[in-house]
This record gives structure tokens, sequence and C-alpha cells, in this order.
């Protein structure tokens, strides 16, 4: 079975062909980083804007990977929700649109629940290692900061999550107040990896492992209060210290908490997932912890952590697989994935 996965939810336009076993055929994306940049941070009508222009071409492109196009795919997956109303829109109606026009079967997909099973996908011809269920997984990224125990493809319960601001949306802030640009993420990570994060100490947001929830604000908020009274770093090194302990404090955070939930559950199994799971010093510090706890870490190549569509077809694969299908009617297609997402994602 074939699936063409759609996915709109905030900044990326992006459209995936998936064969049984998780194989990615194509995997196209386009960007939105210009047209966002100069705002520093996401706009939404510019996003759903951007989608709008892109969708179109991005699934041709995607659907150019098949001899037959479109006439070579079983079924559509499309992203259905969380994200910005708009962009969403964009990608539900253009699925919607393809599945009435050939007859085929179409089922929505819930965007964290394709974060976490983004491990599974084989790119390239390559499986990274996978690990067995159950799992504990860390979805960190600009939107989303929660802990979950994947049972099963479609049992997955929340752990623990922030209580504020999400990890990468805390990366981002923290870029724009240092001058760094949009996404500050990448950036930050990138001087972190140059800097000691025991020359400029900040921190550690919320870090007591009895309850697995995050918070980021107040982390936020202490090295803006320090900005406000020292000023931006003028000198590079200066500054790649400041980047290095606002990461370290979360990072730190991040992995403590995620471990502490393998031990709780007695579970031995932890996978990364999410935009944030790219992030090179949170993927040095899990391995560590984890090789020093007794637990096997699984982190998915970069291609499969950030927002694609391969991760939405794969979900829906599995879906489909099942004999699932979403009715086209939106009141009923709402009210279903509702349901669903009630049962897989309540804490």
């Amino acid at each position: 079975m074939r699936v063409l996965g759609i996915e709109s939810s905030c900044d990326e336009t992006a459209a995936a062909v998936v064969d049984d076993g998780g194989v990615v055929i194509s995997d196209v994306i386009a960007s939105q980083f210009a047209v966002h940049a100069p705002y520093g941070g996401v706009v939404p009508e510019l996003a759903a804007r951007a989608h709008l222009s892109n969708i179109a071409p991005v699934v041709q492109q995607a659907l150019a990977a098949l001899p037959r196009g479109l006439d070579d795919i079983d079924g559509i997956a499309v992203t259905r929700g969380p994200g910005l109303l708009g962009a969403l829109l964009v990608g539900v109606c253009a699925g919607k649109s393809l599945a009435w026009s050939r007859n085929l079967p179409i089922v929505f997909v819930d965007h964290l629940v394709a974060h976490l099973l983004a491990v599974f996908l084989v790119r390239d011809g390559m499986q990274s290692e996978v690990p067995e269920f159950p799992f504990i997984a860390l979805l960190a990224s600009g939107g989303h900061t929660a802990i979950y125990e994947v049972r099963a493809h479609d049992d997955i319960e929340l752990v623990g999550q922030t209580r504020d601001d999400a990890a990468g949306e805390a990366f981002d802030k923290v870029g724009k107040l240092l001058g760094l640009g949009y996404p500050g993420g990448p950036r930050i990570d990138k001087l972190a990896a140059q800097g000691d994060a025991r020359r400029a100490p900040l921190p550690l947001p919320m870090p007591s492992t009895t309850r697995l929830d995050f918070s980021f604000s107040g982390l936020k908020s202490a090295l803006a209060r320090r900005i406000e009274v020292d000023g931006p770093p003028a000198d590079p090194q200066a500054l790649a210290d400041l980047c290095a302990a606002f990461q370290h404090s979360v990072v730190e955070v991040l992995v403590q908490k995620s471990v502490a939930a393998c031990t709780q559950r007695g579970i031995p199994r932890l996978v990364l997932a999410g935009g944030v799971a790219a992030n090179a010093g949170l993927r040095r510090r899990g391995a560590e912890l984890c090789t020093s706890r007794g637990v096997r870490f699984f982190v998915p190549p970069l291609a499969s952590c950030t927002d694609n569509a391969a991760m939405v077809a794969y979900a829906g694969h599995l879906r489909l697989s099942r004999g699932e299908r979403d009715p086209l009617d939106a009141m009923a297609y709402s009210k279903s994935a509702d349901r669903l997402r009630g049962k897989i994602l309540a804490r």
C-alpha cells in the first residue's frame, strides 16, 4: 500500500509517499523561513498564504517519484492538527480534493502521533535502530514539549508536558532576545558548541523529577532580565557562553525528566521526537545519561525529526492498513478525529 501524506500544520508545506514498512519513496518540503524571518516568528496569515502557493507543486513533486503519479496511490493521509487553523485548512482541503477526485480512502492524522512514530521510517533504504513497544518518548518542538508512554501505534499516554512555553519556542524567543534572528534554535545550538555554560550560569527550570512537567517561561525571563541589565553580549565568546548556559538549562531538564519517566514506568527505552530532537546538545546529553542509567536511546535521522509529511503518511498507513477510514464530510471528520485524539493523547 502506497500512501500520500500531506503536512501543513505550521510553516512547512510538505508531501511524501510512503510504502509498506514505512519505506519513504519521496519526501518534499517547502520551507517558509524567508517569509517569517523579518517578523522573528511565524505569522499565521502569511503561513496560510504560502501554503496555498506551495501545496500544488509540492504534492506534484512528491508524486513524480511514482511511475503513474497519483494512479499509484492507494490512500491519503493528512495532518488534521494541532497547528495553525488556516495552515491546516490548506492541507486538509488539498487531501480531501485528491481523495474525492480519485475515490481514494483518506485518514486524518494527529501531528503529535506522527512525530512519535517517525522513528520507524525507512529512509534511503536504511532504517535506524528502532525500539520495541512500549517506549518512552520525549516530543520537543516549537509548539509542543511533552513526555509520552507509547505502548502501541494506537495506544499512547501523556505522562508530562510543559505548563507554558514549548522548548523550541523558548529557543526561538531567546534567539530573538540575543539578536540571532529566526529561527533561533539552530543558531543557539551552533554557538553553544563553542561556549562554556559555567561562565554564564542560568537556573534549571522546574528541575524536580517528582513531577514530569516542564516550565521554560521563567528561564526565558531570567535571561531577558540579564540582557536588560547588562545588554546583549558584545564579545563573541560571551555570547557563545550565554547560549551554552541557556541550552544546558533546557537540555538538562528535558533529559533528566525523560530518563526519570523511563525509571518510574519501568521502561528502559527512550525515543527523541520533534524538531528540537535535531539539537546536537540534546542528542549528546541524552545519549550520555541514558548510557549511565542503562536506558537504550533512539534518535531518528534529522529529516524525521523536523516537520515532514513522511511521518504523516506512515501514521496514516497504519490506520489504513487496519481498515480505518475517515469521511470527507467536514463535521463528521472533526468529531471522529476529536474522539481519536482524546483516546490516544488523554492524560
